[in-house]
């Protein structure tokens, strides 16, 4: 198994200086359940080197409320120094652990050129692309009152296909190898009637992109009650020979490796048998583990 999605802060705490100590601990936790290999993918905005570039994004956005809460948000976050995040991992790596240095990185449209530029001068081994909002509307912070007031008025099926829609943009960008947690835009539990179109056009992007998907736990952990992606849209996935790499989404320690046997279980009964690792952004094959108490 591989843990190819993990934070060294919590949303809403600030940065503290990224130590071997910590991820040695998260590598600690994440080996005890079978993991092989761990990835650190912070957030882009959660650097200052981005918020030299992107600051502002939001300033076109007519919602006054909406244009606020990610101002605020957005301060809240950008304090981070990229250089000391990409000097831990490699010290990490030099002190023999299974450490890729990773990255968390947003849709931003129109500036994906400009991202793309700024990442290529760190050693990354793997990017990771999502979409955590659409235009400014933060749909997955269900703690901010005016991002979850926005599901109040929302009408279903066009979030869900404003949201396919900017995953496929940005796979078609090329900046990202994974894209992480492919249908989170069900975080909120809000799902429409006929989701198959979204399945099919969210699998169509990551095909297309020649982009590998995360299997995450971390929908377990929120209202979706469900792991990214949904068995539908997995087996979509399979079908169209999608790579798949492993996650949790931790944010703190507890979280590394959450649930990580069970995704195991899953894969395997769906046929997998290989993961897809990465070194120098290059995929190379990690097998998949038999879970305990499976036949062959």
């Amino acid at each position: 198994m591989l843990d190819y999605h993990l934070h060294l802060w919590p949303h809403g705490q600030a940065d503290q200086e990224p130590t071997v100590a910590q991820v040695a601990a998260y590598w600690e936790r994440a080996q005890a359940v079978g993991v092989v290999e761990i990835a650190l993918t912070e957030h882009l905005f959660r650097f200052a080197q981005a918020d030299r570039l992107l600051r502002g994004f939001w300033e076109l956005e007519p919602d006054p409320a909406l244009r606020a809460s990610m101002a605020r948000y957005w301060d809240e976050h950008a304090r981070a120094d990229l250089e000391a995040y990409a000097a831990c991992a490699l010290a990490c790596r030099a002190e023999g652990l299974p450490v890729v240095l990773g990255l968390e990185v947003d849709y931003y449209p129109g500036r994906m050129d400009e991202v793309a530029e700024l990442l290529a001068g760190y050693p990354f081994d793997v990017l990771l692309g999502s979409v955590h909002w659409l235009g400014v509307w933060r749909f997955d912070d269900l703690d901010d009152p005016v991002s979850a007031a926005v599901w109040e008025e929302a009408k279903v099926d066009e979030v869900w296909a404003r949201y396919a829609e900017a995953v496929a943009e940005l796979a078609a960008t090329g900046t990202c190898d994974v894209l992480a947690h492919l249908d989170l835009v069900k975080v909120a539990a809000r799902r429409p009637a006929a989701p198959e179109v979204h399945w099919d056009r969210l699998a169509e992007a990551a095909a297309v992109g020649g982009l590998a998907v995360e299997v995450s736990s971390a929908g377990w952990r929120k209202p979706a009650a469900e792991a990214y992606p949904a068995p539908p849209l997995l087996g979509r996935l399979l079908r169209a020979g999608v790579p798949l790499t492993t996650a949790s989404d931790g944010h703190r320690l507890a979280d590394v490796a959450d649930r990580a046997p069970d995704l195991q279980r899953w894969l395997w009964a769906a046929g997998v048998r290989e993961l897809c690792g990465f070194r120098g952004r290059v995929p190379r094959p990690v097998p998949l583990a038999r879970p305990e108490g499976t036949g062959r």
